[in-house]
């Protein structure tokens, strides 16, 4: 195999739940790059920015991502494997602040979702949509300003040093998001090439059943794809 690292775009900004996916799901030898919007994920390939991309396509309270179905619809992008995730979210501040300081809270339109029931035990608090959750984080800790909170992962919550003010505020704590790893059917063929080289030059036995791995999913991630059209 090709020592060269993946790169993995991903939406949002570092400690991102779709950051965890990929490592989850790629492990901790890949390099990650964070994408400013879903359209920009989506084109991160063709930009060659990224070999892959991981992008979040359902979660077990929100439901559909939608602004992902549908340029998944209109993406050339195949989908080469996939990958479940538990979501927990956490109410974060700035360091120092305390719950009853709070009068705002910001984070990704799905993340809002996931904690209605908080939002409606909190009628006070005003909700604000943003890019991403991680990014909603290093705003509230950059801004300094004690009534401020973002909705986040515990990952966010320590990378930017954000004070978790409330755990698992989530509906549910059966929650999780499904994310599609996508590529190009060029660089899955490139990579299967690769694989070949390295499997003639190790010319070892059994060595032929990770190039068959590779190509197969030439075949069958088109098939993924037509089932999540469909879907």
């Amino acid at each position: 195999m090709s020592s060269v690292r993946p790169r993995v775009a991903f939406q949002g900004e570092p400690g991102a739940f779709s950051e965890e996916a990929a490592i989850k799901l790629l492990g901790n030898e890949i390099l990650l790059v964070p994408r400013a919007t879903f359209a920009d994920l989506f084109k991160s390939i063709e930009a060659e920015v990224a070999d892959y991309a991981i992008v979040p396509i359902e979660n077990s309270l929100a439901g559909t991502i939608q602004p992902c179905r549908d340029l998944l619809h209109r993406s050339s992008l195949v989908i080469t494997s996939e990958v479940i995730i538990p979501i927990a979210q956490q109410l974060v501040g700035i360091s120092g602040a305390t719950f009853a300081e709070i009068r705002s809270v910001e984070s990704h339109p799905v993340a809002l979702a996931q904690c209605e029931k908080f939002f409606q035990s909190q009628p006070h608090l005003e909700r604000i949509e943003a890019d991403d959750t991680a990014g909603s984080v290093a705003r509230v800790i950059k801004s300094g300003d004690r009534r401020r909170a973002a909705i986040a992962g515990k990952r966010a919550a320590a990378l930017y040093g954000g004070q978790i003010l409330m755990e698992n505020i989530q509906d549910d704590n059966e929650n999780y998001t499904r994310f599609l790893l996508l590529s190009s059917t060029e660089f899955i063929r490139k990579a299967a090439r690769m694989a070949l080289n390295s499997l003639q030059a190790e010319n070892r036995e059994g060595g032929s059943s990770r190039l068959f791995s590779v190509a197969a999913n030439i075949q069958s991630s088109d098939k993924k794809k037509e089932k999540d059209h469909d879907c």
